[in-house]
């Protein structure tokens, strides 16, 4: 059967054609507004044709249209209306779930047309234009609103003062979008809208879920909001909120429980009644079954309620949750939204309860967990890890090795390599803790390159890459045997460690003490680490104590010189010639200094670190004993010896106590008496 011949390519496509019908400026009215229509009807949830008509230049034609129709006045009014409304409304799907044509709609200039439009006479244009104005505040990239300003706060009000849904919609929009600071909030409360707000409550559906929205967004982490909204002028819209909670709408019951979530989160003595959290949760465990936006939204709000709340957390449990939420992952299919938040809501599940971490592995949920490391979505595998995080928080199923294998190992490793910079924090920081693993398993993590990654990303630009990475390496070194510290120190050089412990980002400088403070516990070969490089990196330490104003960089500092301080002779003397290098200088006060901490982890450091140096065993104690006599550091600890912190008193004795058994021969007496 004979074909026809393909168009030539210099034919126009049929939505070339349509778009040269609306650039025309000789094809009759009725022929234009024909073509709008048709040009709207093709886009309306078409993402393809959507994308297709950006490149003809759609949406500059459509503003240049409704520019012009607005232009004139009235005119033919016949005409110039419906080209308004429809060239309005073709705007706004434009914006509608596409960034691109949000982008194109506002640098076209057809944001502040739809805006002066909002006030026309005409209800069906002030209708369309408050839809397509909603369209795109529902985008990131709209323009945020000023409230700070007289005359957008007298517009908003306005706004939200209509009798039109759409209009009232628009303003609860507008709030939603560009509400986030506390002034901002605060003024908004001020000027009323919070009431104007909770009267919407009792509107069409659109108000209602508008409204739940904005006051969110309003009040959220905001107590002195809060406790206006709960104050006696409002005092009933706590009541309208929580029964919300039972419309027949999930998306208005979402909102809702959202709502009273924001308002527990920002002021924790409302909603204390155990009853109201079960309520919450129970609703939110049945909105997670909704197969559209609501089920994919509601595993964030039940992590938003339960997060670092262990009672919340314990409700959750007994309301069988872990196990409900596990099916869902076995119904396998699930969109990568659904997939990071319940990822998420059972990493917050599992932050502090031992029981639902071990009810999580009880389930098999571990296997699905492993499998999303791969994911498509940055997002799944980021919430994948923090989940692995916070169920590896678990000592007895680390100490059972159940993490410490290549299904979970290789994965990570390989995430250390991802593109997005979330990712590699968030397996940095699972990571940190699988390698705490007390078994013998830690040379799995080394054999599968994972030290190799973990010094690479040392170099990183980024301060955040840079300590997660010194935080897991730190853990790596923690009590492991010589060999797997052979074996992390020929990828790990100490000139690498000098330099972190120099970063410009005290966090760091914190870790990387850290680590050499693990690196040097253990046998007493392992101080040895420290002298390597004629001692470059044990005068890096010292030089830190010396600078360094952060207490917790001071802190590990001294627990290295501890550590060190614990070894032979040669080490004790080199601890002591760090502390004071020189007789009469100013940099003998710093373990005074030290010992007069308003910190108690420093002071018990410091104390530490000198009942190390005289141990009456140590052959150099006597010599080292006079000249702490000297520095005045013997008269400190008589200090502290009835120090309000306990492990600083007892550390203090001990030192007072071993001092005592060595004497002062220019003297004739003992240095210390009873």
């Amino acid at each position: 059967m004979p074909t026809s011949a393909p168009p030539p390519s210099n034919y126009p496509t049929r939505s070339e054609d349509l778009i040269g019908r609306l650039n025309s400026v000789h094809i009759p009215c009725e022929a234009k507004l024909k073509a709008l229509r048709e040009l709207k009807n093709q886009i309306i949830g078409n993402r393809t044709k959507k994308i297709a008509f950006l490149k003809l230049g759609a949406v500059p034609s459509l503003v240049s249209i409704l520019s012009s129709a607005v232009a004139e006045n009235g005119g033919n009014l016949e005409f110039n209306e419906p080209v308004i409304i429809q060239s309005a409304a073709a705007i706004g799907s434009f914006a509608c779930g596409l960034d691109a044509g949000v982008n194109a709609v506002l640098d076209a200039g057809a944001f502040p047309l739809l805006f002066g439009l909002v006030s026309h006479p005409n209800e069906k244009i002030v209708d369309a234009c408050a839809r397509s104005l909603k369209l795109i505040y529902q985008s990131k990239l709209a323009p945020k609103y000023n409230f700070l300003l007289e005359k957008n706060m007298d517009f908003l009000l306005s706004l939200l003062n209509s009798k039109n849904e759409n209009v009232t919609g628009l303003g609860a929009s507008i709030i939603t979008h560009s509400c986030h600071t506390s002034l901002e909030q605060e003024t908004l409360s001020e000027a009323g809208v919070i009431k104007k707000l909770i009267s919407l409550l009792g509107g069409s559906l659109i108000q209602r879920d508008a409204s739940l929205e904005s006051l969110g967004a309003i009040i959220k982490e905001n107590p002195v909001v809060v406790s206006k909204f709960m104050g006696p002028v409002n005092g009933r819209a706590l009541n309208v909120v929580t029964e919300l909670t039972k419309d027949r709408y999930p998306q208005t019951r979402l909102l809702a429980c959202m709502c009273l979530i924001l308002i527990r989160n920002a002021s924790t003595c409302y909603l204390q009644d155990a009853g109201i959290k079960t309520k919450l949760i129970l609703i939110l465990l049945e909105l997670i079954d909704d197969p559209g936006q609501v089920g994919d939204e509601a595993p964030f709000a039940l992590s938003s309620l339960i997060a670092e709340k262990e009672d919340l957390q314990k409700i959750a449990f007994d309301s069988n949750i872990v196990d409900k939420l596990c099916n869902h992952l076995e119904k396998g299919s699930l969109q990568a939204k659904s997939l990071q938040g319940i990822f998420l809501a059972l990493a917050d599940l599992c932050s502090k309860l031992e029981c639902c971490r071990d009810r999580f592995l009880s389930l098999k949920a571990f296997n699905f967990l492993t499998d999303v490391l791969t994911h498509d979505s940055p997002e799944v595998r980021t919430a994948a890890c923090i989940c692995l995080k916070n169920i590896s928080r678990s000592v007895k199923n680390l100490s059972a090795g159940h993490f410490m294998n290549e299904v979970v190992i290789v994965p990570l490793v390989q995430l250390l390599h991802d593109t997005c910079t979330s990712v590699q924090i968030a397996a940095l920081g699972a990571i940190s803790n699988i390698v705490v693993d007390f078994t013998e398993h830690k040379s799995t993590f080394i054999h599968c390159g994972g030290v190799k990654q973990l010094v690479q990303l040392l170099k990183s630009m980024d301060p955040t890459i840079r300590f997660n990475a010194m935080w897991a390496l730190k853990n790596l070194i923690f009590l492991v045997n010589s060999m797997c510290k052979e074996e992390i120190l020929l990828e790990l050089s100490p000139s690498i460690l000098i330099s972190l412990i120099c970063d410009p980002e005290t966090s760091v400088q914190e870790q990387a003490l850290a680590l050499v403070r693990n690196l040097v516990d253990g046998a007493i070969d392992s101080v040895e680490y420290v002298f390597s490089e004629e001692g470059l990196l044990l005068n890096a330490i010292g030089r830190q104590l010396q600078s360094a104003s952060k207490v917790e960089v001071l802190i590990q500092g001294m627990y290295v010189l501890n550590n060190v301080a614990s070894g032979n002779e040669f080490h004790k003397e080199a601890v002591m010639n760090l502390l004071f290098p020189h007789a009469g200088s100013d940099t003998q006060t710093i373990l005074i200094k030290f010992m007069q901490s308003t910190d108690s982890r420093l002071r018990t450091a410091s104390v530490w670190a000198l009942v190390n140096l005289t141990l009456t065993s140590s052959p150099g104690a006597n010599s080292r004993v006079m000249k702490l006599q000297r520095a005045g550091i013997v008269s400190q600890l008589k200090n502290m010896a009835n120090d309000p912190c306990l492990d600083v008193k007892l550390r203090a004795k001990t030192a007072l106590g071993q001092s005592m058994m060595f004497v002062d021969p220019s003297m004739g007496k003992f240095v210390f008496t009873c």
